[in-house]
């Protein structure tokens, strides 16, 4: 039976709890740290197979996979004099952090594993990228939609990058809704026909057969609307500030350290 300890019950904590239990037939064992006390406890009142622990140090004893999910800012604190024994996987979830770091932390011989799970493991719909890969850490992110293991920190840090574009992302859906209430149409309506739409374009991608790029070129007509917004939009100069904003946040996320904003 895999027993899984998790320090640091957030949103993403929250998220793999629930992927890892909810209607599963044989759910892993949790432990979940005192930290978000509240969050804690509602998971250990919905799921039978999660407990609360007294402290970090008794979900590291109780644990076989210990996944580190504290913010980056905080892990001085959250893991100062935390014992991890050498049978253990450390799993860290914290972004901008490396390996080595993890590892002087905690002071302990056991793998360290780096990965990037999104809130969509709650669905077990997301793909988890993992660093180094692992076969038991890979197995557990298998039943959350799929792990990607990858080579080293470097190529990790890119992927690191392209997560960092979600609320960008959320960001262009609010300012089109906004758009459409400047312009008379009710509030509601216009988040209720953004989501739609949105969720559409989730579905398609969702057919592996076409390439994202291929995409895009099959929901486009020559001289279409669709094209007239991509091209006086998002133009060769707007493409550009995106690179070097990528650019940039890759930079920073290999400098030992600097924690992502």
């Amino acid at each position: 039976m895999d027993r899984i300890g998790i320090m640091g019950v957030g949103e993403l904590g929250r998220a793999l709890v629930t992927g890892w239990s909810d209607g599963v037939e044989n759910p892993p064992d949790v432990f979940l740290s005192p930290r978000g006390a509240r969050a804690a406890a509602e998971l250990a009142r919905r799921f039978p197979n999660v407990r609360v622990c007294a402290d970090n140090q008794e979900v590291a004893d109780r644990s076989s996979t210990v996944i580190v999910a504290v913010r980056p800012q905080d892990r001085a604190e959250a893991l100062d004099g935390l014992r991890v024994d050498g049978d253990k996987v450390v799993v860290s979830v914290m972004a901008g952090v490396g390996i080595d770091e993890v590892r002087a932390t905690l002071g302990t011989a056991a793998p360290v594993v780096r990965a990037i799970p999104l809130p969509a493991v709650r669905e077990r719909r997301a793909v988890t990228v993992t660093c180094p890969g692992h076969p038991d850490v890979d197995a557990l992110f298998d039943r959350l939609g799929g792990a990607l293991p990858v080579p080293d920190e470097p190529t990790l840090d890119v992927f690191q990058t392209l997560t960092s574009t979600l609320t960008t992302h959320y960001r262009y859906l609010a300012t089109l809704t906004d758009w459409a209430a400047g312009k008379g149409v009710d509030a509601g309506d216009a988040d209720r026909y953004v989501r739609g739409l949105f969720q559409a374009v989730g579905r398609s991608l969702g057919d592996d057969t076409r390439s994202v790029q291929q995409l895009a070129d099959d929901h486009e007509t020559p001289k279409g609307t669709n094209e007239r917004i991509r091209t006086t939009w998002f133009t060769a100069d707007n493409a550009e500030a995106l690179t070097q904003a990528l650019d940039g946040l890759l930079k920073d996320l290999g400098r030992p350290g600097v924690d992502p904003g």
